[in-house]
């Protein structure tokens, strides 16, 4: 049963479906609709500031700052300066669309590297993957830094716009243009803009400080699968298999959570731009001794956790402690030291970070579970102990493996990691050829496992739909707002269009080129992470496959093959966020090409124009209904594609279900409850509002 549970993990985690797995699990946030819907807004305003700048001029220049204006060229003339932005604008658009194309045609590469990195990993000699693996990793590393250089151009394009806006804004509050009520709502506007630019910068610490982390904590991994197989007591070959998977799915955790750092600010920032404030506190973090970096690698955890507690379970069985089995008589030795020194490791592998509520809950999981351990060894010797205390030890248990199992769930949802991964190759390879070993216990653990797993993705993918159902409301709801200002413009008569709605629009226009901006940082911050996964696969993790003695080892499975695992896992999530990121880029191309490039020309004839010719008005016009029609266009897309993703959510639990439930046999209804339970509680309603 249990092998049979295995491979058909196997082939319901192929590399497609966990690609396929991680575009859905990180659809909220890292949704390209972000992308695209504040376009054709960004790119009307800018037309209804080239049409407002034929209107009377002024000077802005009335109380300069004492170094002089850092982004704004003519200060002496406001309509100089408005079409100045609109200038800016256009250069930006067209970087935009130009290092998109050119990410999309890179990252489409990737996966034929990834490809032949699998295919020297599985080669099987040590000679080759040092000598061939390097290559690929590094073509992979290439296309990552070139695509970091685009992605920064594109943005640094946007943030020009940004700048210019923000020192026309000041410079208009500085000419005492406002009074009252107009001015205090100027300097809220301003003080926005400066949180989002706080807030990014933040941003860029915390993902500079999450590579710094993962390096180590991939560095250590080796260390830490070491200690574990060094304490791991002979003929334990299974046992030993499924702890070194925890130790993998840990990883596979960790990369994931890393991955969903660079994406959390924006999501957060997908609020109206009413909820600023709200956002910058979120993004400060309510605990500033541990930040979300730290609580990642916490939650990075749950899979050596919840496997250490499985461990326990192996002697539990119907109700009772199975005695005999839990003692080795000849060997004078309790089988669950093994999972007590496994619990104390981990909890002492948490000392380094910060105290948070996610700490404090590993710990005391760490904790539960080596007093439980220290229990069954005191009793273990003789076999025995009295009922009501053996009553207590189960008790003690289930709500160990409870709480486990909701911690895990929690961590799926804090690391956007898929709830149903496949065994890493080689470790795959040597569990097979070990089939037949397994006995009836590993089939019920491996049955009980899949059902977990199986309401966990279930529960996953929901909580998935949900929050994108709240995405794109959200970001209808952004629409609109930005579409307002717009309706009033061109609802006003050419003599009602004054400075105060000239001011309107500059603050509305610095909003969306900022939401714009926002996803080219995360689109800097996706490929730094890739280049860094690959950066520490080549210094550090090929460094300890190379170095690896041959010694002689309790398990088939040794640190070499544990190595090329480490390799495989690392070179995987690299593709996978490539190839995430070729979604978005594919998408934004497409869209570009068909509802933007031609409104941004038609801005720049707009730019050139005679504005007292009719030929003008004539042009505005068809700028404005071709931006109203790109709106509608890309909203349909929206729509349509939220729908595939429905499709999408529904095809992938069908696949899951329909092929394990077809092998599994029916879970106890106790035990099905307490499942139910403790996914519930890890997939709880508090995540949510750190999004929304």
């Amino acid at each position: 049963m249990a092998s049979e549970i295995v491979k058909k993990t196997q082939s319901i985690t192929t590399a497609q479906d966990m690609r396929e797995s991680t575009q859905l699990i990180m659809k909220p946030y890292a949704n390209w609709e972000e992308y695209l819907t504040p376009a054709p807004l960004s790119i009307a305003i800018m037309g209804e500031l080239v049409f407002i700048s034929s209107k009377t001029d002024f000077s802005i220049n009335r109380n300069p700052p004492k170094g002089g204006y850092k982004y704004i060229r003519y200060p002496e003339s406001f309509r100089a300066c408005l079409m100045q932005v609109c200038n800016s604008g256009w250069w930006a658009f067209n970087e935009a669309h130009k290092s998109m194309d050119q990410i999309r045609l890179h990252t489409s590469t990737v996966p034929d590297y990834m490809k032949t990195a699998v295919q020297i990993l599985f080669q099987g000699s040590d000679e080759v993957v040092q000598a061939h693996l390097p290559d690929q990793l590094e073509n992979i590393r290439v296309i990552a830094d070139d695509c970091v250089e685009l992605a920064c151009a594109a943005e640094e394009k946007f943030a020009d716009v940004i700048n210019i806006i923000q020192e026309l804004l000041e410079a208009s509050v500085n000419a005492e243009h406002f009074y009252g009520e107009e001015l205090e709502e100027i300097k809220k506007k301003m003080e926005e803009a400066k949180m989002r630019e706080d807030a990014s910068r933040e941003a860029n610490e915390r993902s500079a400080k999450a590579m710094k982390t993962m390096e180590r904590e991939l560095g250590e991994a080796q260390e830490n699968y070491k200690k574990a197989m060094d304490s791991l007591p002979s003929g334990w070959g299974m046992i030993g298999m499924d702890l070194v998977g925890g130790l993998t799915e840990s990883i596979t955790g960790l990369v994931n959570g890393i991955t969903s750092i660079v994406t959390q600010p924006v999501a957060q920032m997908c609020k109206a731009s009413t909820k600023v404030k709200d956002t910058y506190d979120y993004i400060r973090g309510k605990d500033d001794e541990a930040d979300e970096v730290d609580k990642i690698n916490i939650y990075s955890k749950s899979g050596e956790i919840l496997k250490s507690t499985e461990l326990i379970g192996h002697y539990i069985q119907e109700g009772n402690i199975d005695w005999k089995k839990l003692y080795d008589q000849k060997k004078k030795y309790t089988n669950t030291d093994f999972a007590a020194n496994q619990f104390k490791r981990i909890k002492n592998s948490l000392d380094k970070y910060p105290d948070c509520e996610p700490k404090l809950e590993a710990v005391l999981l760490c904790e539960n579970g080596f007093d439980i351990c220290l229990k069954l060894a005191k009793y273990a010797p003789e076999g025995n102990c009295e009922m009501e205390k053996e009553e207590e030890i189960i008790s003690y248990w289930e709500e160990l493996i409870k709480s486990a199992r909701a911690f895990d769930s929690k961590s799926k949802s804090v690391t956007k990691s898929p709830s149903m991964t496949p065994k890493p190759p080689m470790m795959y390879q040597q569990e097979n050829k070990s089939e037949g070993s397994g006995k009836k216990s590993a089939g019920e653990r491996a049955s009980a496992n899949a059902h977990f797993r199986i309401e966990q993705t279930r529960a996953q993918l929901d909580k998935t739909r949900e929050l994108y159902e709240k995405c794109v409301e959200n970001m209808e709801k952004n629409q609109k707002e930005l579409t307002d200002i717009l309706v009033t413009m061109r609802n006003c008569q050419i003599k009602e269009i004054d400075f105060k709605t000239t001011i309107e629009m500059l603050v509305k226009g610095m909003d969306a080129m900022g939401r714009v901006k926002e996803q080219w940082e995360k689109m800097v911050r996706f490929f730094q992470m890739v280049s860094h996964i690959v950066k520490v696969s080549l210094s550090k993790t090929l460094k300890n496959f190379v170095t690896t003695s041959e010694k002689t080892q309790k398990l088939s499975y040794n640190a070499k093959l544990f190595s090329k695992d480490l390799l495989y896992n690392q070179a995987f999530q690299a593709s996978n966020i490539a190839s995430l990121v070729h979604m978005i880029s594919d998408t934004y191309t497409e869209v570009s090409n068909k509802y933007l490039m031609d409104r941004v020309s038609s801005l720049g004839k707009l730019m050139a124009m005679d504005k007292s010719k009719p030929e003008f008005e004539l042009e505005r016009l068809q700028l404005q209904n071709g931006c109203d029609e790109a709106q509608k266009r890309i909203l349909h897309l929206v729509i349509k594609n939220k729908k595939a993703f429905e499709r999408s959510t529904d095809a992938r639990l069908k696949k899951i279900e329909g092929e394990l439930l077809a092998i599994l046999p029916a879970a106890a209804p106790e035990e099905k409850k307490a499942i139910e339970d403790a996914v519930k509680a890890g997939f709880s309603e508090e995540e949510e509002v750190n999004y929304y």
